[in-house]
């Protein structure tokens, strides 16, 4: 029998918390200069300035008016997880607001992104949770009972994301990032961070960025051709 109203799955297994750690210490924007995939449109943003994010990601769709399924299925994640909630194109009505907000707080819950807005902003900062969004509206959901789906192959922000991604929110935006991708991701990023310290104190020292990045060599080169 299939259910065409609620579709539930398990949590997702947790990413070893050492990675989680390790991509704490990277940017987003770092990661961006070599990787494509997973990063949510920028029209996501952090709802606070400062929070930093890295966790597993549980995913959650819900239709435009109605969030029951986001106050079931809250009960179900904890620390270690960040919910992402699809909208399914929605992009007036709030899920996302001081009640679900305590929630997640007292459950650990790391974080939260809704490809839609939030509501609640004072709340939101009350607890101090971290919460990345198409910004705020003051019309939010209601309990209708009608659908959705908890651990389900989502989009946010034309990002695809599935249960047990690895995600790395910060100020620049959200990343979510497969499994199998982790490692090579890790690497090329913390090589790119500690590049991006040398490359820094140089042009603290005086070097200009043209000469620095080859740009300048690039741009006489032209000119002399």
């Amino acid at each position: 029998m299939t259910n065409l109203t609620y579709k539930m799955n398990p949590m997702p297994t947790p990413i070893a918390q050492d990675k989680l750690d390790r991509l704490a210490k990277l940017e987003t924007a770092t990661i961006g200069h070599f990787y494509h995939f997973g990063f949510a449109a920028p029209a996501i943003q952090p709802v606070l300035p400062g929070k930093v994010v890295a966790a597993t990601v549980a995913t959650l769709a819900i239709p435009g008016l109605d969030s029951t399924l986001l106050h079931h299925c809250l009960s179900q994640c904890g620390p270690g997880y960040f919910l992402a909630v699809d909208r399914l194109g929605d992009s007036k009505y709030a899920c996302w607001g001081g009640g679900v907000t305590r929630m997640a707080a007292m459950i650990g819950l790391e974080g939260g992104c809704v490809d839609g807005p939030h509501t609640d902003t004072a709340e939101i900062e009350e607890q101090g949770f971290a919460m990345w969004s198409r910004g705020a509206s003051p019309v939010t959901t209601r309990l209708y009972n009608t659908g959705g789906g908890f651990n389900v192959p989502v989009s946010i922000g034309g990002a695809a994301v599935l249960p047990g991604y690895a995600v790395l929110a910060d100020a620049s935006g959200v990343l979510f990032i497969a499994p199998e991708d982790l490692d090579a991701v890790l690497e090329e990023g913390e090589l790119k961070t500690e590049r991006g310290r040398i490359s820094e104190v140089k042009v603290s020292d005086g070097t200009h960025l043209g000469q620095l990045s080859g740009a300048t060599k690039m741009v006489e080169g032209k000119l002399a051709g």
